[in-house]
């Protein structure tokens, strides 16, 4: 499993997108604010993503 690292895109849950702006041991936390749609999906800003749940669409 390939970590994704500060500035990476990644795709997670059904298709949400965000960049990732840190890294943690077990997770990253992202920006989702990348997101065209992201004010129309009533989000928070930043989410936590576990490494095990996300793919890196952009490196």
């Amino acid at each position: 499993m390939e970590k994704a690292e500060i500035g990476n895109v990644i795709e997670f849950r059904e298709g949400l997108k965000g960049i990732v702006e840190k890294v943690n041991e077990n997770s990253v936390i992202v920006d989702l604010t990348y997101m065209k749609n992201y004010r129309d999906l009533e989000l928070e800003e930043k989410t936590v993503v576990n490494h095990k749940n996300y793919k890196i669409v952009e490196a």
